[in-house]
């Protein structure tokens, strides 16, 4: 058996078009269910003291009718006999509303007209079973009806029993009509608050939103920089401004000594860490009387060196960049034949390995830094070759895509996995830090990528599948023609 598809449908829809767990939407539903509470409560005590004001007139009219009744068969029984006083009054007080009848000691029932054209059988029948002294409502087939019975006594001698019905079917219909138009007005007025209450709290929330917006939009960059102001918003939301500028005021500062720490102690080990590898290598060209021993720790030693004077230098470039002291040379760079001589550089680094190049049939000109740009093509390459099977080429592919030049490189690695690829451009972050440490990385290198393409005005990202390697392709825009020629004509 197949369930009908739109429910669920219709609930994907609504938790997609209404965030459940939001702020505005749990106030919203909140104050309109208080709204429901109130409203239906009101509604049902105004209904219920209704009906209660309606059947009571009614049960007391009843009372009144009876007394009125036995105090005329008292009147008429001084002029006439009983029975005949007892048909007197009902014929003085039976209406079509209100019906009497007296049942006799012999079994007899002198009844009102109304009753004497027949059809009455179920209520006589429900009257001598259930009726009391006190006025009771009962409903019978369609009809509503207040009857009460009681002993008839003429000179204090019981000559019958006294029923009287009154029939309220008219006054009910109306209650109902009644409660249901009560019913459909508070219906209305709840869907009108309802909808009042989320516009409001929806008003009421913009300076939280665009709180949110303002403090997502923030980067390290900005932290000395920018402030959150809110107009228009409630003291509460003024505190809380006042209390996170403070915060990024606090940042700022930290951040400005977390750099200047890095810059200073980058800039004053790299000079001596260059003199010790300086000397290490030399020892090793001059060392024809070392040990086996100690030239490979002399060798691991100078790797060592070499490995942390890089990182010192990317330590010093990252911290140039942060500061804004990395200043960019831009000039026109025919993307085909620097690839192709940049990947001739990187054949001679690693002249074990393959490396592939696919150039453009078409002249590809973008605006960039011709060394920025060599360091960061090398440096993409060499990851690649850092991270693909020695027997698998690394491929780099010069292409055009609209008003962009592309460059790719290609690995045929592991991959990297989609958890994994948000973070890959993070400083010191390393997927496989075992890897890494065999490899020599230290994290920083694709982080210097991204600043180095970014400052350019460019854009690096990645397409990574496990498995089948990747692919980090940098996005340049390429120089518009016509602004080409005016600046050939100037």
């Amino acid at each position: 058996m197949q369930f009908p598809q739109w429910p669920r449908q219709a609930a994907n829809h609504f938790r997609q078009r209404f965030d459940v767990h939001s702020l505005q939407f749990q106030l919203t539903i909140g104050i309109a269910a208080m709204s429901v509470v109130g409203i239906s409560s009101v509604t049902l005590g105004i209904a219920w003291k209704l009906d209660y004001l309606i059947i009571s007139s009614h049960k007391k009219q009843v009372e009144q009718l009876a007394k009125r009744f036995s105090e005329s068969v008292e009147i008429y029984s001084e002029m006439m006999s009983v029975d005949e006083a007892i048909e007197r009054a009902i014929a003085y007080l039976a209406t079509e509303e209100n019906s009497i009848w007296v049942v006799r000691p012999d079994g007899t029932i002198a009844r009102s007209p109304s009753l004497a054209r027949g059809g009455q059988e179920r209520l006589l029948l429900v009257a001598d079973r259930q009726a009391t002294p006190i006025p009771k409502v009962f409903r019978i087939r369609e009809s509503y009806w207040a009857i009460c019975a009681g002993d008839l006594q003429v000179d204090a001698h019981t000559v019958g029993t006294i029923n009287i019905a009154r029939n309220i079917t008219v006054d009910r219909q109306m209650f109902r009509k009644l409660l249901w138009t009560l019913s459909s007005v508070s219906a209305i007025a709840i869907g009108v608050i309802t909808i009042a209450i989320a516009f409001y709290i929806k008003k009421s929330l913009q300076p939280l939103q665009k709180f949110s917006q303002l403090t997502a939009s923030f980067s390290a960059e900005q932290l000395g920089k920018e402030q959150l102001y809110l107009d228009s918003a409630p003291s509460e939301l003024h505190q809380l401004e006042n209390a996170f500028n403070q915060m990024l005021e606090r940042f700022h500062e930290s951040w400005e000594h977390q750099r200047e720490f890095v810059s200073d102690v980058s800039h004053e080990l790299r000079t001596p860490l260059t003199i010790v590898s300086g000397y290490l290598q030399s020892t090793l060209r001059r060392g024809s009387n070392l040990t086996d021993p100690q030239k490979e720790a002399l060798t691991i030693a100078s790797s060592e060196a070499d490995r942390t004077v890089q990182l010192l230098e990317d330590l010093l470039e990252l911290a140039r960049a942060d500061s804004g002291h990395l200043h960019f040379r831009k000039e026109p760079v025919f993307l085909n034949d620097f690839a192709s001589e940049v990947v001739e550089m990187a054949k001679q680094y690693n002249p074990d390995r393959a490396i592939e190049f696919e150039n453009s049939p078409e002249l590809i000109e973008v605006c960039a830094d011709f060394n920025r740009l060599k360091q960061v093509l090398l440096n993409l390459i060499d990851n690649a070759v850092k991270y693909s099977p020695s027997d698998r080429p690394v491929t780099v592919t010069v292409s055009r895509d609209k008003d962009r030049g592309i460059i790719q490189v290609r690995d045929r690695g592991p991959g990297i996995p989609l958890a994994q690829q948000t973070r890959i451009f993070e400083r010191f972050y390393r997927p496989d830090e075992a890897r890494s440490r065999t490899t020599g990385g230290t994290g920083l290198g694709l982080s210097i990528v991204k600043t180095l393409v970014e400052g350019m005005g460019g854009m690096v990202s990645l397409r990574s599948k496990q498995g089948e390697g990747s692919i980090f392709m940098v996005n340049l825009r390429l120089i518009d023609s016509n602004l080409k020629k005016v600046q050939q004509i100037k």
